[in-house]
């Protein structure tokens, strides 16, 4: 029985620099590499059954994808339109679930502090928005757009009414500006946060004292990073 001859793959010299960047890029998907590379075999003018065994694939999947770059091109190399299985949910029920997970359980009536994927997935069986449906699907969806509603923490959401005149004030320390006044070149914006790692002691030095603004000198209560604001004595 005749052995069919391997289809000859010549590239141009674009073919070949884009071929490369499929098979070695970090961020190319594992089968357009796996393809690529195989055509980059064929180039140099291997068999199907030793471009097989250097790769790792079967001997088919080198056969066809060779066969199908010498009739097709680049192009060829993608996925056919329709392949694969078809969607099981629909684009409109993604995104009723992650409105859903950008909501409070307490706010849609679920007596909990927060979402997980599983409490997620019952809720929407329990609606009618999707059918049956896994934890990891809407972990997955979820993940598309960096949701993670289970670390949601209440402290994000601001409850201070003097918020804004308190953030102003920091804000306005942040643009090197006190009370409407531009801060001078020997004036200075101090910020700090907190270590927990490191414990207040003890002064062990005298440091010359500075005159502090009035309403500056301690911690105020913004939500934002402490800032305090010394001005030294002017001649």
């Amino acid at each position: 029985m005749p052995v069919a001859l391997a289809c000859p793959i010549v590239l141009t010299a674009a073919e070949r620099e884009r071929l490369k960047k499929m098979a070695y890029g970090h961020k190319t998907q594992h089968r357009l590499r796996c393809r690529a590379q195989i055509v980059l075999h064929a180039a140099r003018g291997r068999s199907n059954a030793r471009i097989a065994h250097e790769t790792g694939l079967h001997l088919d999947t080198v056969r066809a994808w060779r066969g199908r770059f010498a009739h097709g091109g680049l192009s060829a190399l993608a996925d056919r339109k329709g392949s694969g299985r078809p969607a099981r949910f629909t684009p409109v029920q993604i995104a009723g679930t992650k409105a859903l997970a950008c909501q409070l359980p307490a706010e849609t009536g679920v007596p909990l502090s927060r979402w997980s994927c599983p409490e997620l997935a019952a809720e929407l069986t329990s609606r009618g928005i999707t059918d049956t449906i896994s934890a990891s699907t809407v972990r997955r969806w979820l993940r598309e757009d960096v949701l993670k509603p289970w670390q949601y923490r209440s402290w994000i959401f601001i409850t201070d009414p003097d918020f804004r005149p308190k953030a102003e004030r920091v804000l306005d320390l942040y643009a090197r500006t006190w009370e409407g006044e531009p801060l001078g070149a020997n004036e200075y914006v101090i910020s700090a946060d907190e270590k927990t790692s490191i414990q207040a002691r003890c002064r062990c030095h005298c440091q010359r004292r500075l005159h502090t603004i009035e309403g500056r000198s301690g911690k105020e209560n913004t939500g934002w990073h402490p800032a305090h604001y010394t001005r030294p004595n002017r001649p």
